[in-house]
């Protein structure tokens, strides 16, 4: 195998295929990115892991055909730390030699033939603008949990019903609902599948720049799969098993008190009260005519307060809410106010977005946050 391809060119492709790679793999060639060079002058990068899988075509000089598997991690420091000129490969028997400028590196290859053979990308389900994409990931794996304990929570929920795609994310003490249109291969497409959120976050951000981005779905027939694709990069991973939670129906039907503030200054505000929050101890927001008051701390402890002008429909109320979750709702949301929508004071309250101080809100973005019991 003998190919050059552009430093950039060569630093990008490896760096993405290989940023899924395992730290500790089962196995010592699953660490390993697959390399190979065809006669039409593609390079295909390719790496898996038994569950997420990785691939990538660029363009190249390609002299010998071939494929070799090298550490991924080990190829993806050096090309980006290579200078910035045409790089050249060659396999010679057991070791791979990178040469760039007055730089050479020698690898050592893995044995291709016991590497894995990658999961087949199912047939495309729709395509979806990426930009739209990276933003609703975004807002929804903000309330996936973080606890491989409980592996269902940690996946976001994705609902298929013809153009409307629903994700759904909670961690048991928040829920975040997103809405958002595509275009299905078929308009009476009906789907539902459970992605890691850890997975789909890595998908959107690094496919969501590249315009349309193809999505893939398998369910059924012995796996489940899910795919993305976008400008000679695919991604695939295994579905999370099991049964979601029915967290639809924890949105209230009807909310008799809603609040409506300055988003950016309710954040701002509530960064600087936080500061004196010990960890565990929550942020009050007192709503009545026309404001809010913010404040933590008690007793002979640190303690801050600060008020904002707001909206208030309905009777006065307080709750207390965790100061970063109260923070990941409000920086999810994209619009310049906030409505939070209260049913009781101990119970979960409602984030939307608003354009205008006085205008309806917005129900494609929902987040549900549950608030603190606190000693009145």
């Amino acid at each position: 195998m003998k190919f050059r391809v552009e430093r950039d060119v060569l630093a990008e492709a490896v760096t993405w295929t290989a940023r899924s790679l395992p730290t500790r793999p089962p196995v010592p060639v699953l660490a390993g990115v697959r390399i190979e060079a065809d006669a039409a002058g593609m390079l295909h990068l390719s790496s898996f892991d038994y569950e997420v899988s990785a691939r990538s075509e660029v363009a190249a000089e390609v002299s010998e055909p071939g494929t070799v598997l090298v550490s991924g991690r080990l190829l993806a420091e050096i090309s980006r730390a290579l200078p910035g000129k045409p790089v050249d490969v060659v396999l010679d028997g057991t070791k791979v030699t990178v040469t760039c400028g007055a730089s050479r590196f020698t690898l050592l290859t893995m044995p291709v033939e016991d590497y894995p053979a990658l999961p087949v990308m199912p047939p495309v389900s729709g395509t979806i603008d990426g930009d739209a994409l990276t933003q609703a990931v975004a807002q929804v794996t903000v309330a996936a949990s973080r606890d491989d304990t409980l592996p269902l929570l940690t996946g976001v929920r994705v609902e298929i019903e013809g153009e409307r795609i629903t994700m759904l994310a909670t961690d048991r003490y928040r829920l975040a609902l997103r809405e958002l249109t595509w275009t299905p291969a078929s308009p009476d497409m009906s789907a539902v599948a459970l992605v890691r959120a850890r997975t789909l976050s890595d998908a959107a951000k690094s496919l969501g720049g590249s315009g349309q981005v193809n999505l893939a779905l398998a369910t059924g027939a012995g796996v489940d799969l899910i795919g993305f694709e976008a400008g000679g990069r695919h991604t695939t991973s295994l579905l999370v098993e099991g049964d979601y939670p029915a967290v639809r129906r924890l949105f209230p039907d009807e909310t008799p008190i809603h609040a409506v503030v300055s988003r950016p200054l309710l954040m701002d505000a509530a960064k600087r009260v936080a500061l004196v929050a010990e960890r565990n101890t929550p942020i009050r927001l007192s709503f009545s005519e026309g404001q809010v008051v913010l404040d933590a701390g008690q007793g002979d402890d640190a303690q801050a307060s600060e008020a904002l002008e707001s909206l208030l429909v309905g009777e006065d109320i307080s709750v207390a809410f965790n100061p970063q979750f109260l923070l990941d709702g409000l920086g999810a949301l994209t619009t310049d106010f906030v409505r939070l929508s209260f049913t009781h004071p101990n119970k979960p309250v409602e984030f939307t977005g608003q354009t205008s101080l006085d205008g309806d809100d917005i129900q494609e973005y929902r987040y549900l946050l549950v608030p603190i019991r606190f000693a009145s």
